[in-house]
């Protein structure tokens, strides 16, 4: 395995914990119940287990595009915690496509509180989520030239 390939899984996994950690606070702080294991899990009629399990191939996967992909469009970006910010918001824009093509095919689970609040809460963990593999997957090192 690379170590870039290394790198971003570790942070995919520790963004992951972020992102759940900001989940599991976020209905002490007013913002509504976030639980995407469960969302994950119902929908798939799956156990809880598996959901858990597909959060985390989830964040790996967007941890590793971020990686080889995403690091490389924000090449001009100098600040890491900008570059979270946007792959941040990106994930969050994928993860609704996503989540509006998966609602035509699969049951949705319901909503808690208010689309707005819901809205906010998932481009807060999103972001979190970017900023904390930013942080941690490191750009790659410009080639010298000796020409």
């Amino acid at each position: 395995m690379s170590n870039k390939i290394t790198q971003a899984t570790i942070a995919g996994i520790i963004a992951t914990v972020v992102f759940s950690i900001v989940t599991m606070i976020a209905p002490m702080i007013g913002m509504p119940k976030m639980n995407p294991p469960a969302m994950v899990s119902m929908m798939l009629g799956v156990p809880m287990f598996v959901g858990w399990l597909l959060h985390f191939m989830i964040g790996i996967i967007f941890a590793i595009s971020y990686a080889f992909l995403f690091i490389n469009l924000l090449s001009k970006v100098s600040s890491n915690i900008l570059k979270g910010v946007i792959f941040g918001f990106a994930a969050f824009v994928f993860a609704q496509i996503m989540l509006a093509i998966m609602g035509l095919m699969l049951p949705m689970p319901p909503m808690d509180g208010s689309m707005m609040m819901n809205m906010i809460g998932s481009i807060m963990g999103h972001v979190i989520f970017g900023i904390t593999v930013a942080l941690m997957v490191e750009a790659p090192v410009a080639e010298k030239s000796f020409a």
